[in-house]
């Protein structure tokens, strides 16, 4: 597990850099408001998480799916991260009137990240690069007479 959690945290921190750059550029120079800077650099975020933890963490693990039908269902999970964060940002900035730059940064990037972090790794380990599980009493890659599959 130890080797699984480095590789997603380094995919992780590179689309962290992406997120955060993107958003405090988006809330600054640009002028948007913070869900929708928030909403953008989401994007941006996933698709760089997505290929570090396709190309890099999880690159061994055999694709039960296509590429496709996995980026599906990591942007998937990763909304469901991105509410997480999207939540923190709307009560801290609406309901509880912090509407700083710095109070939206903290609670979108800061503590929503934290808290949609642990829910991304959830999801993206079992739901999204899940290794398969073959039936009891054979091994994976071994055929009907017990000897090595040439492919496997």
């Amino acid at each position: 597990m130890g080797p699984e959690l480095l590789g997603f945290a380094a995919a992780g921190a590179c689309a962290y850099a992406a997120d955060l750059g993107l958003f405090l550029w988006l809330r600054g120079p640009a002028g948007l408001d913070p869900l929708t800077a928030k909403a953008l650099s989401f994007v941006a975020g996933c698709s760089v998480a997505y290929a570090g933890n396709a190309l890099g963490t999880y690159r061994r693990r055999a694709a039960r799916v296509s590429r496709l039908r996995q980026y599906v269902v990591f942007f998937a999970v990763n909304i469901a991260g991105a509410l997480v964060q999207l939540l923190c940002i709307a009560v801290s900035h609406y309901g509880l009137g912090l509407t700083s730059r710095r109070a939206d940064t903290v609670s979108g990037a800061g503590i929503g990240m934290a808290l949609a972090t642990a829910l991304r790794f959830w999801g993206t380990r079992t739901l999204v690069f899940r290794v398969s599980r073959e039936p009891s009493g054979t091994a994976q890659g071994a055929t009907a007479g017990g000897e090595a599959s040439w492919t496997g």
